[in-house]
């Protein structure tokens, strides 16, 4: 049997617990049952405190009665590896043109190294996950992702070849729906089959946005390396709905690469997510934060 101190009479530190789980307590009746989808990737993937953090967590969540499935991403883990195997890669409008060596050695670091790496964190931490990708159960149907670009001299659209690009044409829930009915957390990499078979790398925003819509999730998380949406003063926007989010990007405070995170975020809750949030991943307990507390951690944006 292990001892223990006994703490001061009004220790500050534990009487502070105490009232974050008193606090938390309306917010876990209320999710209970719930599916979450988390986008996993930058800053909190990238530093090992930050993904142990996040992993204790996600088995949290699960512990209270929340079903979350992960998604993540993997970006510069890929361009690590295809520098090491000294395979060319380029970018076209931040998209990686991706040929059948380079699909190839995606599939390989995102179902592989970084699949297993967050499977062995999570059951690290007293959790039972399960890697997928997108070919498992057929989860993740794809199609070739379709881009144009104008010429700026002729004024010509020209269609982008990207190679093996996808984009999600369907979502089969079965096999998250079983999980979602065990103790199982799902982690999925955002690998898609297309209609011939062959494999598609999807942008891991996009496959979190598309599982969220199809599971009819309470929320989604978008782990990013910024706040949240950011007000004409820098100032973060707590919450929007579609229709202000919407506006926020047709008159440019919400620009650059926060443009296509809000527009996942919108796509979702018009798919029948309840609510998707953007969070700062680079804070500790951060999906905790959000999910908690009256004030959350990013900028939910709701349908109205």
């Amino acid at each position: 049997m292990t001892s223990r101190k006994a703490p001061p009479q009004g220790d500050k530190d534990s009487l502070a617990k105490a009232k974050v789980l008193s606090e938390a307590l309306p917010y876990m009746r209320r999710f209970a049952g719930e599916n979450f989808v988390i986008k996993y990737g930058g800053h909190a993937m990238g530093e090992e405190h930050l993904a142990q953090l996040f992993a204790r967590d996600v088995v949290l969540l699960k512990q209270v009665g929340i079903n979350p499935i992960v998604v993540h991403g993997g970006g510069p883990q890929i361009s690590s590896m295809l520098e090491r195997l000294q395979v060319k890669s380029a970018f076209v409008d931040g998209l990686r043109v991706t040929d059948q060596t380079t699909v190839d050695v995606v599939e390989m670091v995102l179902s592989g190294s970084i699949n297993k790496q967050l499977v062995t964190a999570i059951n690290a931490q007293g959790g039972f996950a399960v890697g997928l990708s997108g070919k498992d159960g057929n989860l993740i149907r794809a199609r070739k992702l379709k881009r144009t670009k104008k010429d700026a001299a002729s004024n010509v659209e020209h269609i982008l070849d990207l190679g093996f690009v996808g984009e999600p044409s369907e979502i089969n829930p079965h096999i998250l729906d079983f999980f979602a009915e065990s103790d199982i957390i799902p982690v999925i990499a955002p690998i898609g089959v297309g209609p011939e078979g062959e494999t598609y790398n999807i942008n891991a925003d996009t496959a979190a946005g598309a599982v969220a819509g199809a599971m009819g999730a309470a929320r989604m998380l978008m782990l990013t390396d910024v706040q949240g949406v950011l007000d004409k003063e820098g100032k973060l926007i707590a919450e929007l709905t579609v229709g202000e989010a919407k506006k926020l990007i047709k008159d440019g405070t919400i620009k650059g690469g926060m443009i296509p995170k809000v527009e996942t975020c919108l796509a979702a809750v018009e798919s029948g997510v309840e609510a998707a949030v953007i969070v700062d991943g680079r804070v500790e307990h951060a999906i905790l934060l959000e999910i908690f507390t009256e004030k959350g951690a990013g900028t939910l944006i709701k349908r109205a």
